[in-house]
């Protein structure tokens, strides 16, 4: 896939359905803590606070949040904390922060101010022993390993399934929970879908494309974004994500004939959304490559529950990613002017 050698990237990738196992034990006792603590303050509103991968994770537990539990969330702007040092009236409601290195002081400064206004705080966290962990009451650990690849692959995945898990638990889903017990072994046959061989061939087409639509809806939202961001971070190539919806306020005048779009189907009512979006695309002359959509032209895993369904597609793209890299000649695990740990005040 990317040369004789394995990446630090790709070895990552691969470990993502260990990852899921191991994160199911690591979080029943601090889940269960969380969600009696839920239970009885039953906020009214959920605030998140994170940034690049984990703040798509976070687009995605809203998605789950509002969806399954009716809760509105609401994105913190971190900077309100860390550099103009005000606070949000947040008493009784629930800080969800999002981090791999949970070191980010902003982060840390939102989680500070909304545990002294009186929110619950909770830490997704894969150092539990970061300033993040300590500046919160309730910890989740994402349980992912070390991850020394700049681009986050396996902490990404870990974030999504930490979050169906508490969508889960907070509301009492058997059908969710059903999936999470099936979700390692369908990211572990994610993992070998080959999205190289479509027709037309989308590596080449994305390889030499100047700038790449992603778009998603409900519960592939953050997989879009998330893909726009690593198509930027890993292969230095433009890309910009959109809601299927908000998708034709605008930016719809931007595709013109070749224009390469990656559509991330989903399997539940906005299904139908997204397909006849990906026809009218077509029509206008764009090269669509799709997914999740019973008739798609990328390989996906059968249906089984929606939102779990999305973290499989994610978890593809990111083998995808590995062959475009390579067709680039790009240096996978350093990216250029990244580094692993970003700290922003």
């Amino acid at each position: 896939m990317t040369g004789s050698t394995p990446t630090q990237l790709a070895t990552e990738w691969r470990e993502a359905p260990e990852v899921l196992r191991r994160q199911r034990d690591a979080l029943e006792s601090p889940l269960t803590a969380l969600i009696a603590a839920l239970r009885r303050a039953a906020p009214r509103l959920i605030v998140t606070c994170a940034r690049g991968s984990s703040a798509h994770a976070a687009t995605y537990g809203k998605h789950l949040f509002e969806r399954h539990l009716g809760l509105p969330v609401a994105a913190a702007a971190p900077n309100i904390a860390s550099v103009y040092r005000g606070a949000l009236r947040l008493e009784g409601q629930l800080l969800l922060a999002i981090s791999q290195s949970g070191r980010s002081e902003d982060l840390v400064s939102t989680a500070t101010m909304a545990r002294r206004a009186g929110a619950i705080t909770a830490a997704l966290v894969n150092d539990c022993a970061s300033p993040l962990a300590a500046a919160c009451e309730h910890v989740l650990p994402l349980s992912a390993g070390p991850e020394l690849s700049v681009a986050a692959t396996k902490s990404f995945i870990a974030s999504l399934a930490a979050l169906l898990r508490i969508a889960a638990a907070w509301a009492e889903d058997a059908t969710m929970g059903s999936a999470l017990a099936r979700l390692p072994d369908r990211v572990a046959r994610a993992t070998a879908l080959d999205w190289s061989a479509t027709s037309p061939p989308l590596i080449p087409s994305l390889a030499a494309a100047r700038s790449v639509m992603t778009i998603g809806r409900g519960p592939t939202l953050a997989i879009a974004r998330e893909a726009a961001l690593k198509l930027k971070e890993v292969c230095n190539i433009h890309a910009e994500a959109f809601s299927s919806a908000e998708f034709r306020h605008g930016p719809i005048a931007l595709v013109e004939p070749a224009y390469p779009v990656l559509l991330f189907g989903t399997t539940d009512e906005t299904a139908e959304s997204l397909q006849t979006l990906a026809q009218d695309l077509r029509h206008k002359g764009a090269t669509v490559f799709a997914t999740g959509l019973g008739h798609g032209d990328l390989p996906a895993l059968e249906p089984d529950q929606p939102d779990a369904d999305a973290i499989g597609e994610i978890q593809a793209f990111y083998g995808l990613l590995l062959r475009l890299a390579a067709q680039r000649g790009s240096d996978v695990d350093r990216p250029r002017h990244l580094r692993k740990v970003t700290t922003t005040r």
